[in-house]
């Protein structure tokens, strides 16, 4: 039963170049993204000059697609400077949300709390930053083959479903914990080796201490679920404590309460075997 038909998770394309020493005197040298450690690209992102800058055609919160270099790397990257509040925000489906936050701070509180997880390497290296006069948030560009919209209009099937089902499950599981509000089609992207990576979380985080959809916590990774357990209200703060406020990361131990919770019953309903991989 593949888990993703419906799935929509986010993230955002990747184009890499980047020179190493051995490239000393050349400029803006293309290698694959594998060169740089999590650290350097960190680095590259917080501290590489700007050149080039365009619209990105998609999405509601009008992000920019960004060209930086440091004279020996080239790479694009996401900024994304929304921060809007509203005591209440209705929709044009009509739906109503009360207290509504659409920021970039939760992309980079998110970041944080996957890399807590383990699961960051599902998400684009992202940093904050200032551009153009603005605070945003800056991620590495994905170089992504198609979006799960794109995906499932062209009726694409993975070569490895169970592979790409686990993919799914960890996304699922991560959405539901930041209580992202907009996992759409289009924040779910995928590489030529079917990798899927998560984007833009700028509606996460929401103060619900309800899960919206705990039927589908169906499976979930063994590692994922321990680190899940193990995860403390310390050590969230130490790491997001710049763009979460107490009330949100309280209604995120609390929902991970309920996940684990469920996780348990299916584990002592149907065994291990069929809940944990």
């Amino acid at each position: 039963m593949p888990v993703v038909r419906g799935l929509s998770a986010a993230l955002v394309l990747l184009t890499l170049s980047v020179a190493r020493a051995g490239f000393a005197g050349q400029a803006d040298v293309s290698v694959p993204t594998t060169a740089l450690t999590q650290a350097e690209t960190e680095h590259f992102l917080k501290t590489a000059r700007i050149v080039a800058h365009r619209s990105i055609p998609k999405g509601t919160t009008r992000p920019v697609r960004v060209t930086l270099s440091d004279g020996r790397l080239r790479h694009d990257a996401a900024f994304s400077s929304v921060d809007e509040r509203k005591p209440v925000m209705t929709f044009a489906g009509g739906r109503t949300e009360f207290d509504f936050v659409d920021t970039y701070r939760y992309s980079l509180a998110a970041y944080r709390v996957a890399r807590l997880l383990g699961v960051d390497g599902m998400m684009p290296v992202t940093v904050e930053r200032t551009w153009n006069q603005q605070h945003g948030a800056l991620s590495w560009w994905i170089d992504a083959k198609w979006d799960e919209a794109a995906r499932l209009r062209e009726q694409l099937l993975p070569p490895d479903p169970e592979a790409w089902d686990r993919q799914a499950l960890r996304m699922r599981v991560f959405a539901m914990l930041v209580a992202d509000t907009d996992r759409n089609l289009g924040n779910v992207l995928i590489t030529s080796d079917w990798k899927l990576w998560m984007i833009d979380f700028t509606r996460a985080f929401r103060h619900t201490r309800q899960l919206p959809s705990p039927d589908g916590l169906t499976r979930c990774d063994r590692q994922l679920l321990a680190t899940l357990r193990t995860l403390n209200r310390a050590e969230v703060e130490t790491a997001t404590g710049r763009y979460l406020g107490r009330a949100e990361i309280a209604a995120m131990m609390a929902r991970r309460d309920l996940m684990v919770a469920v996780f348990d019953r299916r584990i002592a309903a149907l065994g291990e075997a069929s809940v944990l991989y």
